[in-house]
């Protein structure tokens, strides 16, 4: 280990957590190199956080601080200070982001998971530490029991050969004169802190603010997925008031049900910033993958499956119970494929409710619509009464939303014959779109087309799967480029 490892911590992590970044990209890279020793010498202090925050989806710097809360404050308000003005919430944003990559960087170099390991990589690495630490931190490390200063003996880790160390006598000694020089330093650091607390009038603005956040905070994350016939997703929403942890929880699904849509999101304060038990939902999600015909709902500190299986539904619901402890878990019956398309519509509704009209994107929309299955009886071309109030809500949506522009895409069985169903699939299109362009929606943000049977949802066996196939389906069409996606289970697709 003769390389300094602040330095390939910013080859191989920053990258990674800068991925997409445009805005101050230099200035947060700056702040990441002063943060990687800083979090170095927590972990050093208290090894046990490397498995804590590894095991967490989305781990914050705040957990870092939890006896000293304020002092998180102080550390980015230094950063912000040194990082070209970057304000200070995308600077808490960068940092969150970097915990999970480094934690996993150290078990790569350790090539090991445990905390002895990831500690021992750090011990033996804590002079180049020390050297990138800036002036600043050690007073603030000091007052958390975190000083890299302070004397550690690293476990001996086969398979990792320990730097050279220096004498004890000679760091005994450089230690004896440094102590009480940085003691000064950190009495004199906590009287300014206390000084600047005791003089500082708190914005009014942001007080007004932080309560108008906590006010608007009013109804639970939530979390709701539902499987085909094969195991496939249909349906998946989310709602959370985080957008970092949304994209992890997306990513998350996209791997699992090789589902590249992600789930339809909206930007909405109302919903909490967190799910219970939410380090849980990455591995509730993969005891129903593949299953078919489940319905999960995770809504504050519910959890509700419902499967066509009764056995699919206990042992699943066993297996949450085990892993959200804090979670009332419970199976509900399954109910009809009517029933069902109601419950779908319902949810829908309260989807496109949510959706600010700034802020409206054509796919958000389609993922909506699609969230609610429009099925049509045998040979039939009238559109069923429980979708009329979802595309009644939908017309008036497109209408204060000229930027959406959809394509209606009707499905059938596969009774009878290829070309009539064609036929009957356009007009089963045609109905939807021209149902709102009644409603007011400019004709040039819809167009219809039929696809017969070609693309069944379920098999044709039987009646309640060739419900299933007798569907409505939307698509989002860019009409720059005449480019056309499909959102439906099997991900975001584009078409000629």
């Amino acid at each position: 280990m003769n390389e300094d490892l602040i330095q390939r911590l910013k080859y191989h992590v920053t990258p990674t957590v800068l991925q997409g970044e445009t805005e101050y990209v230099a200035a947060k890279e700056q702040a990441l190199a002063q943060f990687y020793p800083i979090f170095l010498s927590v972990l050093r202090a208290h090894p046990e956080q490397a498995e804590t925050l590894g095991q967490q989806l989305n781990p914050k710097i705040s957990e870092l601080f939890t006896e000293k809360p304020e002092i998180k404050q102080r550390l980015l308000d230094h950063l912000a200070n040194t990082s070209d003005s970057v304000p200070q919430e995308q600077l808490e944003q960068t940092l969150n982001r970097s915990i999970k990559p480094t934690i996993e960087y150290l078990k790569t170099e350790a090539d090991a998971s445990n905390p002895d390991a990831i500690n021992y990589v750090i011990e033996t690495n804590n002079d180049s530490i020390q050297k990138s630490l800036p002036a600043w931190a050690s007073p603030l490390l000091l007052t958390i029991g975190a000083s890299p200063l302070v004397d550690h003996h690293p476990t001996p880790v086969p398979g990792i050969d320990p730097e050279p160390v220096e004498p004890p006598v000679q760091k005994a000694k450089r230690n004896a004169f440094l102590v009480p020089v940085f003691a000064f330093i950190a009495v004199a650091v906590l009287i300014m802190f206390f000084f600047r607390g005791c003089t500082r009038d708190d914005d009014p603005d942001d007080i007004r603010d932080m309560q108008k956040s906590q006010a608007a905070a009013t109804q639970p994350a939530f979390l709701k997925l539902s499987t085909g016939s094969e195991g496939q997703i249909t349906s998946c929403q989310v709602q959370v008031n985080d957008q970092q942890y949304m994209e992890i929880l997306q990513n998350e699904i996209k791997q699992i049900y090789n589902y590249n849509i992600g789930c339809g999101t909206a930007n909405n304060q109302s919903y909490h910033s967190q799910f219970i038990d939410q380090d849980a939902i990455p591995t509730v999600l993969k005891t129903i993958q593949g299953v078919p015909n489940v319905s999960l709902n995770w809504v504050g500190d519910q959890v509700s499956v419902q499967a066509a299986n009764s056995a699919d539904a206990a042992r699943i619901t066993g297996e949450i119970r085990n892993l959200a402890k804090n979670m009332q878990v419970m199976a509900q019956q399954p109910v009809k494929p009517q029933q069902m398309a109601s419950a779908q519509s319902n949810e829908a509704e309260k989807v496109l409710a949510s959706m600010q009209t700034e802020q409206i994107k054509a796919l958000d929309v389609a993922t909506a619509l699609n969230l609610q299955a429009i099925n049509f009886a045998a040979g039939s071309t009238e559109i069923p009464e429980t979708n009329q109030s979802i595309l009644d809500q939908t017309a008036a949506l497109m209408k204060r939303a000229p930027q959406v522009h959809l394509r209606v895409i009707g499905h059938t069985d596969a009774q009878g014959n290829e070309e009539q169903n064609k036929q009957l699939s356009l007009q089963r299109a045609q109905a939807i779109m021209n149902y709102l362009i009644k409603q007011g929606v400019d004709p040039a943000q819809v167009n219809a087309v039929g696809i017969g049977s070609a693309q069944p949802n379920a098999g044709n066996a039987k009646e309640v799967d060739r419900y299933k196939n007798r569907r409505i389906a939307f698509e989002v069409m860019n009409i720059d480029t005449g480019t056309v996606r499909a959102v439906d289970e099997q991900g975001v697709k584009q078409k000629v």
